[in-house]
């Protein structure tokens, strides 16, 4: 796995969406319910921003209000970078760690198609090395 397109085909395209009006407490709804820790916000079919438990606890819970009466904008991360299907995984754990966003919505030509989280690039990225370790010792034993 060495491409965000590689890491999307063995985890899936699913990307949960939800509208920057909507309710915080939709958005706990739904993240419960697909099991995920992010939605990507979107206007129409354009990606303007990420919301997150992270988001949730810093601007809700620290802050006193009710996610019944606050609006995703008021608390979404707006977005900062999105990656293309053909980016390299090393690439995105570097605008993650420069950007610090745990979550890189994936776009196609001027569609989302998916999102990739910290945790998806590591466990990609750690494939990718435990692969190219085996390839290496069997070359070696093979070769005395």
């Amino acid at each position: 796995m060495k491409i965000v397109k590689d890491l999307l085909e063995a985890k899936g395209y699913d990307v949960w969406t939800i509208h920057p009006d909507a309710m915080v407490y939709d958005a706990l709804v739904l993240m419960a319910e697909k099991n995920v820790g992010a939605l990507v916000v979107v206007e129409g079919e354009r990606p303007v921003g990420v919301v997150s438990e992270r988001d949730y606890a810093r601007n809700m819970i620290l802050k006193g209000r009710t996610s019944r009466d606050t609006a995703i904008r008021e608390i979404m991360s707006p977005l900062q970078v999105t990656v293309r299907p053909e980016q390299d995984l090393e690439e995105c754990m570097e605008l993650m760690t420069d950007k610090r966003v745990r979550h890189l919505p994936v776009i196609q030509g001027e569609k989302l198609i998916g999102m990739v989280s910290i945790g998806d690039i590591v466990k990609g990225i750690i494939s990718t090395k435990e692969f190219m370790i085996e390839q290496l010792e069997k070359y070696i034993k093979g070769h005395r």
